[in-house]
């Protein structure tokens, strides 16, 4: 993937950052970006895919502004989540959660239970790590808790277990399986906000609503208000505006020799097309891209989704009928014919997959091409996760500077 000269990002990445997080469920590190953008130190990140986490270790120890975490950060090797165990598995990390606790306890635990291509089990589906979260929350004790899903979540089928959960967290009534009314004490938070963001509010050229979950220690909220994330985007950002210079660094190699006149109409045809679209969609959500989803390993290969979303597709310009190889791959293998001169026009790169997911250029993945579109499809768009991040160091540095003027 295109480097961006990080010189200066060095020293800001030797920083002592002022709030620390622990991740789990951390992917290709989505969501940990974000964070880390907004202003958290991890000290950890849990993760059990192992090309995920090669895709964390490499970004870690190469990039510039992560320097902080390669001294302080455990990130773990592949590890289910249900077996992680702060008190064995720190080890870096141990002294700095113990002199100063933890700011933020994240995660973006697993979509399926509660996605429709999932089945939507809810608390019947062996993916679901929503318990698994709580326990961390009693264990760790975080100042604050962020959770990210699926918008599915919100529907009234899981009405019931999303009272759970905030009765788990807050205290309260809610109706279990059986449909007896119960009882939890809750475990000392208050749940500030469980509501949706869509990710083109925040300059992600995709159609991607996710839940979000905020709670506060109860300690760390008492007297103050937490302000959800605003939009940072009147307008949506278009596919064709985004993917424009990539797509041209594409099809540029091309522009002379035998591809010469083709390559120039297949580039064309492809911007004009997505530009349409965004037109013709003006006031109306514009020319953003569909869902991408990243699958699971049962899935085959890689492609851009259901059949739906393929057709979202065509009409920005681009084949949903699988993943492109880079450029240098599809000059050595010789796959132009698939990659760019399709007649339903190009196929994504996993670079320009990560763009429409909001994921920084210099960030790279690791493992084959299905192996990367996964960690990609399957992300939470770092723009929207800084949001959050932001909206809930306001709260942290409020508690702070009103428990130091308190004495």
């Amino acid at each position: 993937m295109t480097r961006m000269n990080e010189p200066g990002l060095a020293a800001e990445g030797l920083r002592e950052p002022e709030y620390t997080s622990i991740e789990i469920c951390a992917g290709a590190g989505g969501q940990a970006i974000g964070l880390h953008q907004a202003g958290f130190g991890h000290l950890a990140l849990v993760e059990i895919d192992a090309y995920a986490v090669a895709t964390l270790e490499k970004n870690i120890r190469e990039r510039g502004s992560w320097v902080w975490e390669r001294t302080h950060c455990d990130l773990l090797p592949p590890m289910d989540v249900k077996q992680f165990d702060p008190d064995r598995d720190l080890k870096k990390s141990s002294k700095l959660l113990q002199e100063r606790g933890l700011d933020l306890l994240a995660g973006g635990v697993p979509c399926p239970p509660f996605s429709h291509a999932g089945k939507q089990l809810g608390r019947d589906d062996e993916r679901d790590l929503f318990p698994r979260m709580l326990d961390l929350v009693e264990q760790l004790k975080p100042r604050a808790v962020m959770i990210e899903n699926v918008r599915g979540i919100m529907d009234p089928k899981f009405s019931d277990y999303r009272d759970w959960i905030k009765a788990r967290l807050q205290g309260g009534s809610y109706r279990a399986v059986d449909g007896q009314m119960m009882s939890d004490p809750g475990l000392g938070y208050t749940v500030c906000k469980w509501d949706i963001l869509e990710a083109s509010d925040f300059g992600v050229p995709q159609l991607r609503p996710r839940a979000i979950l905020v709670a506060f220690r109860k300690d760390v909220i008492e007297d103050l208000k937490y302000e959800w994330p605003t939009a940072t985007h009147e307008e949506p950002v278009s596919v064709a505006e985004r993917l424009q210079s990539s797509m041209y660094e594409r099809y540029a190699p091309y522009f002379e020799g035998v591809h010469a006149d083709r390559a120039r109409q297949a580039y064309e045809r492809w911007f004009n097309k997505a530009r349409e679209r965004d037109a013709e969609l003006k006031g109306r959500g514009g020319g953003i891209a569909p869902t991408l989803v990243g699958g699971s390993k049962k899935h085959g290969g890689a492609d851009l989704g259901p059949s739906r979303a393929k057709a979202a597709w065509k009409l920005l310009g681009v084949s949903g009928l699988g993943v492109a190889n880079d450029i240098a791959t599809c000059k050595l293998k010789g796959t132009e014919e698939r990659d760019l001169f399709g007649p339903d026009g190009p196929m994504l790169t996993v670079q320009q997959a990560a763009i429409v997911q909001g994921f920084p250029a210099e960030w790279e993945f690791s493992g084959g091409k299905t192996a990367q579109y996964r960690q990609v499809g399957n992300a939470f768009p770092p723009p929207v996760a800084k949001a959050v991040g932001e909206s809930i160091i306001e709260v942290l540095r409020a508690a702070r500077e009103r428990d130091r003027e308190n004495g």
